[in-house]
This record gives structure tokens, C-alpha cells and sequence, in this order.
């Protein structure tokens, strides 16, 4: 593969990733374009990102830990991305890159490793120092969009056993707002696709215009939403998902947001 097309299938997830890592998609960006530009100028590295995903994200680590990156003048965003600012300096970096890249970006251990130039069990070590630091967050209330009734009760069993409690589940747009009227919720469990053929997007978009709250989306269809054309969602699990995965989303988002309601 070509790096310009392992590049063009890569960026969006890397702006994801990006994005959580430091708490901004303007910030993100910034070194996601430091990155770019280091390949350009770079021919060995330009051949090694053309043969491994995993080589895009070393590069990436190596700018990013650098933190010389002159950040373009504009919006940093709203009071949630300056609350996770904040917030992010409780949790040491390097466990925060270990978490995101086994649990939310798929790399294994291995792999990892590599990315960060650590040992398999240094990483194994950092993935549970991140899940310990970040999963002290109060409980809130859920509200699961999901046509299917299996993952629905999935979803619902996992949000359970993190202390959380589930407001409702809805299995389309329509179902969705109905709930949030009545029971606002602190995180949004949501689907793309629903089940009268209505819109999760959609329904996340009328969600949020109640106020601001933290949209965990849970998709087989994720370039409906990775589409490197406009800041992308923060969180992200592709179906079919492990369990660890979204949990360590959902402790991510509430660790984020500052305004949730409490159970």
C-alpha cells in the first residue's frame, strides 16, 4: 500500500485519537499535521508508514511527546474542551496513550509497545495505573440508542456493573428524544443506523441541543462519521466491540466532561 492511501485510511482515526489524547480537536490537529509534515520531509519514514499503521502513530508519539508544536490561532473550544484540559494533567501522559491505543485504537500489546518504545509489560502496567486514575468519576445516567435488542442489553448490563444507571433505551430517533425529555441523561450510548431506518446521528444532534453532554458512538458503519473532512466524534467504538473497549470509552468521556448529572 501507497503511504498516501495508508495515510488517507489512517487520518481520521488519527485525529480521533488525537483528539483524546490531549482534550481538543484544535490541538490534536496540530500535531496531527506536525506529523503529516514530518513525512513529507522524511522519505524512511514515508516507507515505513507506507507498510505499517502502527509506524503513523509512532511518528505521531514522537512529535507529540516533543509538545513544540505551534498550535494555529482559533476557538480551543467551548468549556468542555478547556474542563478536559484541566483534567488531563491528573493523568500521566504515557498511561493515557497506552489505554487509547489498546483499548479505543486496537493495537495490541505488542504493538503498542513498539509505538510508545516501552515493553509489553511496562504497557500491560500503564493500561491499569490509566483505568485506576480515570475511573474514579461519580455515577451518571445513561441513555442507550441501539435498534438491536441483544447489544442493547449488552450495553445495558455493562453500563450497570460501572455503577452507572440506565435511563432508557430506545431503538429510534423518535424513542430517543422521548426519553431524554423526560429523563435527561449524563452519557449517550448511541447507534447510527436505527431501527425504522431513522438516523442516530440525528438523534444525538436534537439530544444536544437540550445541552451538552458526552455521545459515545457505537457503530458498524464508522466512516459515516470518520470522514477526515470535519472535526470527528471524540468516541467511537466499531461493532463488532469488546466490552473492555467500551468501558474504557465510557470511563474516558465521563472523565472529560465536567457537567454530567449525577445518579
Amino acid at each position: 500500500m501507497s503511504v498516501s492511501d495508508q495515510i488517507a485510511i489512517q487520518l481520521p482515526y488519527l485525529r480521533r485519537y488525537a483528539r483524546a489524547l490531549t482534550g481538543s480537536q484544535h490541538s490534536g490537529d496540530a500535531y496531527v499535521r506536525a506529523t503529516l509534515e514530518a513525512a513529507l520531509a522524511d522519505r524512511s519514514l514515508r516507507d515505513a508508514i507506507a507498510r505499517s499503521r502502527a509506524a503513523l502513530y509512532e511518528a505521531f508519539t514522537r512529535i507529540w511527546s516533543t509538545g513544540h508544536v505551534e498550535e494555529p490561532a482559533g476557538d480551543i473550544g467551548g468549556g468542555h474542551e478547556q474542563a478536559a484540559q484541566e483534567r488531563l494533567a491528573a493523568v500521566a501522559p504515557t498511561h493515557r496513550q497506552a489505554l487509547l491505543l489498546t483499548s479505543v485504537e486496537e493495537f495490541t500489546r505488542e504493538e503498542t509497545a513498539t509505538i510508545l518504545g516501552l515493553e509489553v509489560e511496562e504497557v500491560d502496567a500503564l493500561v491499569s495505573q490509566a483505568i485506576a486514575e480515570i475511573e474514579g468519576e461519580s455515577a451518571t445516567r445513561v441513555l442507550i440508542i441501539e435498534d438491536e435488542p441483544l447489544i442493547s442489553m449488552q450495553l445495558e448490563g455493562l453500563v450497570t456493573d460501572l455503577g452507572h444507571t440506565v435511563v432508557g433505551t430506545a431503538a429510534t430517533h423518535k424513542q430517543a428524544i422521548e426519553i431524554f425529555e423526560k429523563h435527561p441523561a449524563g452519557l449517550v450510548l448511541a447507534d447510527i443506523q436505527l431501527a425504522d431506518g431513522s438516523s442516530g446521528i440525528d438523534a444525538v444532534e436534537d439530544l444536544l441541543k437540550f445541552g451538552e453532554v458526552p455521545v459515545i458512538f457505537i457503530t458498524a458503519y464508522p466512516e459515516r462519521l470518520l470522514t477526515g473532512e470535519r472535526p470527528e466524534p471524540t468516541y467511537l467504538v466499531t461493532k463488532p466491540f469488546q466490552e473492555t473497549t467500551v468501558r474504557a470509552t465510557i470511563s474516558q468521556a465521563l472523565f472529560f466532561n465536567s457537567t454530567r448529572p449525577q445518579a
